[in-house]
């Protein structure tokens, strides 16, 4: 059985200041991040008349990898639904992509069923769902013992915002994050999906410039090996590096030290890193 054991917390100086990270990437060497928050209560929950998990997304999601490991875990099936696999993607399979399948899991080019037998088990895009605050309040436990003498602010970058919007639910704290994947009005949208009461919602943070998920900037990657140099620690190359252009823009509203949540997801890095030197940079400089 999988033990997810609390993180570390690591002091860092950078942007000229010190800056504290919580290492969720290192839980555990195979479910880590905040995937494993989020898919912990079933980890840790027996489901005797489950068989197969399915759920959707992208083709090199980490969730997606995750799930394939509790799947194997479980002895679950695990089928998975996607719109399109890049077919350089299919003919050298790499990342999360290929971890997945290795574990087990059946990846689908169509949309993702609409009911379920009883048997199987629906987990939405990306862990967005209500099970997922168990294992967050771990992650805000955590925190709170810490930090139980010290004020600090808390930031990460968001997805469907779940984590951002749960942590702040356990902890007093103030949580700031960015949307990563649409506009700050999408973000808004994925909490209300989740909770109703907007005054407990995270603060959103923009950045001042618009950024489309998944396409390739010169600054993400910049930063991103500025942090690798200055730090030791490999942050992920799709989140990380907006979450950090959006810290580092808004700076000035944090009164207290900064608690930055390492979110994991670093297994994809090896996507994102062929897709930088494929498309956009040749010898590390941009084209």
């Amino acid at each position: 059985m999988i033990e997810i054991k609390p993180s570390p917390i690591q002091k860092i100086e950078f942007l000229d200041r010190e800056i504290y990270i919580k290492r969720d990437d290192l839980t555990h060497k195979d479910f880590s991040g905040n995937k494993a928050r989020k898919f912990y209560h079933f980890l840790k929950t027996n489901y005797p008349n489950i068989k197969k998990v399915i759920s959707h997304g992208s083709a090199q999601s980490n969730a997606m990898y995750s799930l394939s490991v509790l799947a194997k875990l479980k002895g679950w099936k695990f089928d998975y639904y996607v719109h399109h696999i890049a077919s350089y993607l299919k003919d050298n399979p790499h990342g999360n992509y290929q971890k997945a399948l290795e574990n087990g899991m059946n990846i689908y080019e169509d949309d993702y069923p609409k009911s379920f037998c009883e048997s199987e088990l629906f987990i939405p895009e990306g862990g967005a769902m209500d099970e997922a605050k168990e294992g967050i309040k771990l992650l805000a436990d955590e925190i709170n013992s810490t930090f139980e003498d010290k004020k600090i602010d808390i930031f990460l970058p968001s997805g469907t915002g779940t984590t951002a919007l749960y942590l702040q639910h356990y902890t007093d704290f103030k949580v700031y994050t960015t949307n990563v994947v649409g506009s700050s009005e999408y973000l808004q949208k994925q909490f209300l999906e989740l909770e109703s009461d907007e005054s407990i919602f995270p603060t959103i943070l923009k950045s001042s410039k618009k950024y489309h998920f998944a396409k390739l900037y010169c600054e993400f990657f910049e930063i991103w090996i500025e942090l690798k140099d200055k730090t030791d620690i490999e942050f992920e190359l799709l989140y990380d590096p907006k979450g950090w252009i959006t810290l580092k823009e808004n700076l000035d509203i944090f009164e207290n030290d900064i608690l930055y949540i390492h979110q994991g997801g670093v297994l994809g890095n090896e996507s994102m890193l062929r897709r930088y030197k494929r498309e956009l940079y040749e010898d590390f400089k941009c084209k």
